[in-house]
């Protein structure tokens, strides 16, 4: 497969050059700064007591003995928040949550109390030391339960509620579909549940709040992957009691793993807050991994119905999803407003299916809140595993090889652009192209030759395929937001005099090594070397607004603010150079890192050359510093991005019968263990 030759050299390190990270360095000798390494002065800590009920009426809270423990400086309830109205906040849906609770507990694991105390052990033995008296409730966990007719009523927070209902969504034409399937040689039928699941990332959720009471200032210290959503989050829940936006700085630093787990804002981070303005003490809560797992927000847990119809020749025709969220207590998912399934309706994959229809349905129930987007865009892996899953059942059912029916039904090269039955606009693909290499190189004919001669001897082999398009890049203002918020992102980027550079962002890493990225990116369009631009990101003080890094959304929208930013820089740069060259700006032709005279190369004047002139020679018209700018990406489109997996999988049987004392009697599968 022949490879783009890079625009820029080594030196440079543009894009498509494999360089070294420039992040690993501190990362490898363990010098990275987690929000736990994070040591203030006077700095007190914060534990939370957690429910162990479900669904419970909150009778009594007894903290007198906590308060006799050594250190324990106060406990907080939500009676306390209440007196400041900050008992309850919104979630990124727009739906409430609660902060503390004042009258029950809504899931198991839900925090009901903190303890401030002067150290970490004395907070957890103030926990441990809390008398908290509960009255169980009906609890509801099945989400098909929750939506029947005269199930317990979960969000009596609201007023007329009378179900667990939360919204009904779809997308396609439901009439054509039917009409589809009313006509259809072949349909197939499955249920399909992807399961609740927790990110567990190597750090858990933390932060450090620290109120100046001098200023007024909070400055906190927090494991987010949305720094500037999180402000503005807390300035309208905190708005009220004077947190008004631009005397809120929140800082992100090295962040260990977030997968979707760290956008949502938890009351554990507004607990500490509201600790640090009553107390003017920096406070520090760092959840351990049992309340990581019982309390952060999930992924999944999507109870899917999936048909597909046909034709006997193979030809796909419709596909219909009915499916059920659950949802938690809550809707704290951080999907755009206008999409509260996010990018659900992708599901017709790669596939030229002329009708679809998809519906959900999300319920309330008695677990925590979530609907993150785990290890992919807004829903996008649900999508993807319902649309291949039956494309492999619908194969199975007319007895065809599963390549063979991809290859059937695949959007054609020639189909291009192309508007599926769900509404997104596919600008180019080659799905079969795809398919046939990745065959190629695993010797597909090979492997079913092979998987059918170890049949006959009585062994499993599997062979699995995925051919997916997926959705990514969450930012085209005109469709999506954040609690109203577009889904802009944005690069601010400083040439300094010496020709060396520093962007910073409104993103977010995690580990997915953003500071090599970006910088390669502004290489490419600058001839600056990747490794004389620093990247910064993070800090709201400092960093332009950005909607954060979830959702596979930096590169695609972050990036190219990056690359908008840095040819504002060059034509800037461009005047600078015809002035220091004396002639018109149409005379020089660029290559990255200088600007060179047509027809005259020996004239030029490298990026570096310009820069140092932007501060010392400029010329009328172009402001001083002039080689700084910013970029900001709003418009544009979705980006689409097409894979094609083929896997193998050998399931070794081992038959026979134990002994009384577990010892197995068969030599077989003695083998096997």
């Amino acid at each position: 497969m022949a490879m783009q030759t890079p625009r820029t050299s080594p030196e440079i390190g543009g894009m498509g050059h494999s360089i070294k990270r420039k992040e690993d360095p501190r990362f490898l000798r363990g010098q990275g700064k987690y929000v736990d390494d994070v040591q203030l002065p006077g700095m007190l800590f914060l534990d939370i007591v957690r429910s162990p009920y479900a669904h419970a009426k909150i009778v009594k809270i007894d903290s007198s003995k906590a308060m006799k423990v050594p250190g324990v400086l106060a406990v907080i309830t939500g009676e306390t928040l209440k007196q400041y109205n900050l008992h309850w906040m919104p979630t990124l849906m727009s739906d409430t949550q609660m902060v503390l609770p004042v009258e029950k507990v809504m899931h198991q694991g839900q925090e009901v109390a903190a303890v401030l105390a002067t150290d970490k052990y004395a907070a957890a033995d103030g926990v441990a030391a809390v008398e908290v008296e509960y009255d169980p409730l009906p609890v509801v966990v099945d989400p098909f339960k929750a939506l029947e007719k005269g199930a317990p009523v979960l969000r009596t927070d609201k007023e007329g509620r009378k179900d667990n209902h939360i919204w009904h969504w779809e997308a396609g034409d439901r009439a054509a579909t039917e009409k589809a399937f009313d006509q259809a040689e072949v349909k197939i039928k499955q249920d399909i549940y992807l399961p609740r699941i927790n990110v567990a990332s190597i750090e858990t959720c933390g932060c450090v709040a620290h109120f100046n009471k001098t200023d007024g200032k909070l400055t906190v210290w927090m494991t987010t992957q949305a720094p500037h959503a999180i402000r503005t989050v807390f300035a309208l829940v905190a708005g009220h009691v004077g947190l008004s936006e631009e005397k809120i700085r929140i800082i992100s630093p090295d962040i260990g793993g977030g997968f979707g787990g760290k956008v949502p804002v938890y009351p554990g981070y507004v607990i500490a807050v509201a600790a640090s303005v009553l107390t003017g003490a920096p406070v520090k809560w760092i959840e351990d991994r049992m309340e990581n797992l019982a309390a952060a927000s999930f992924a999944r847990d999507y109870h899917i119905t999936a048909e597909l119809s046909g034709k006997k020749d193979g030809t796909m025709t419709a596909l219909r999803l009915k499916t059920v969220a659950d949802h938690g207590y809550t809707d704290a998912a951080a999907n755009p407003s206008k999409f509260p399934a996010g990018l659900y309706h992708i599901a017709t994959g790669s596939y030229d299916l002329k009708s679809a229809f998809i519906e959900v349905d999300a319920a309330y129930t008695n677990k925590p809140p979530g609907g993150i987007a785990y290890r992919c865009s807004f829903r996008v892996t649900e999508a993807v595993h319902a649309i291949e899953r039956m494309v492999d059942i619908f194969a199975h059912q007319l007895n065809m090889d599963p390549a063979d029916l991809r290859k059937k039904n695949f959007i054609k090269a020639d189909k291009f652009p192309y508007k599926s039955a769900l509404g997104f606009e596919y600008d180019s693909g080659n799905y079969e192209g795809a398919l046939n290499l990745a065959m190629k190189r695993i010797d597909y004919a090979g492997l079913r030759k092979e998987q059918a001669e170890k049949r006959k001897r009585g062994e499993l082999m599997g062979i699995g395929i995925s051919s997916f398009t997926e959705i990514v890049g969450a930012g085209p203002s005109k469709h999506y937001d954040i609690l109203g918020i577009k889904m802009f992102d944005s690069c601010e980027l400083r040439v300094h005099p010496t020709g060396k550079a520093i962007a910073r962002f409104g993103t977010k890493s995690q580990g997915q090594g953003h500071e090599t990225t970006y910088a390669q990116i502004l290489a490419e369009e600058l001839g600056i070397p990747a490794a004389h631009i620093a990247i910064e990101e993070g800090d709201t003080d400092t960093a332009p607004y950005g909607l954060g890094t979830y959702a596979s959304r930096s590169t695609p929208v972050a990036g190219a603010a990056a690359a908008m930013a840095a040819r504002k820089v060059r034509e800037k740069a461009k005047k600078i150079a015809a002035h220091l060259l004396e002639v018109s700006e149409e005379d020089l032709v660029w290559e990255p890192g200088k600007f060179s005279v047509k027809g005259s190369p020996s004239k030029s004047k490298t990026i570096q050359e310009c820069s140092f002139a932007a501060y010392t020679n400029q010329p009328q018209g172009v402001h001083e510093s002039s080689a700084g700018d910013g970029g900001r990406t709003r418009g544009g489109e979705l980006l689409r991005s097409a894979e094609s997996h083929v896997s193998v999988r050998q399931l070794h049987l081992c038959r026979g019968h134990r002994s009384r004392n577990g010892a197995s009697q068969d030599p077989a599968i003695r083998r096997c263990r």
